[in-house]
């Protein structure tokens, strides 16, 4: 019987806890415990890259890893538990689906993801292509909070952890995308970040609250 080397088992490991946090996040009603979560999936996926620019020897992937550590476990995380705090917004309101049922749509979102990345798997000819099934979970569970949440702040996290899934994604296919293209994105993310940040507080000055139902009510006048 053969062993994978250990550094196969610890980026698989990696793997195994960026899901485990999606699901973890998935029953999060609480919304500062969610930017908590939001902060050490971002720890684990800057890990996962450092073990993956040592087995490989790919030099850009530790910038990468480093790009990750500054912007998704340090900046963003302390821009959003700046915006709760301002807001005064610290738990989410009931979803649209209760944690059994969200919990259960998240297994079948899984098995469906595994599946749907079966084609990618075989094509791809990395060392860590076996986790490409995880990261389209990734992306397709933050989906799913995004959709059945109704703070707008949990949405935000929502799509934040989505990104996560992308670029572990990519790193899993294609041990990463660019240097341009990576910085372009998390320029992309923290800008987005910041206006979200402002309509939030129009949101916040507009009807007292971040449910977003509350949007449903406005109706164009003559």
């Amino acid at each position: 019987m053969t062993h994978l080397p250990l550094d196969q088992q610890l980026l698989d490991t990696c793997a195994a806890l960026l899901l485990l946090l999606s699901f973890a996040m998935l029953s999060q009603r609480r919304i500062v415990t969610l930017v908590n979560l939001y902060a050490l999936q971002g720890a684990v996926l800057a890990a996962a890259t450092l073990l993956l620019a040592w087995r490989t020897g790919e030099d850009h992937l530790y910038l990468s890893a480093a790009l990750t550590l500054a912007l998704k476990v340090a900046l963003l995380p302390w821009l959003l538990h700046r915006l709760i705090r301002r807001l005064d917004v610290y738990w989410d309101t009931e979803p649209l689906l209760n944690v059994t049922g969200t919990m259960l749509a998240g297994l079948v979102i899984v098995v469906f993801a595994f599946a749907l990345a079966q084609p990618i798997t075989r094509l791809a000819s990395t060392a860590t292509r076996s986790a490409v099934g995880i990261a389209v979970s990734v992306v397709l569970l933050a989906f799913l909070m995004m959709i059945t949440r109704r703070k707008a702040m949990s949405q935000v996290i929502g799509f934040l952890s989505m990104e996560n899934g992308v670029f572990f994604g990519a790193m899993s296919a294609s041990y990463g995308m660019p240097m341009v293209v990576e910085l372009g994105v998390a320029l992309d993310v923290l800008v987005a970040v910041l206006v979200l940040g402002v309509f939030f507080f129009q949101i916040r000055e507009r009807f007292e609250s971040l449910d977003l139902h509350h949007l449903e009510s406005l109706k164009e006048h003559d």
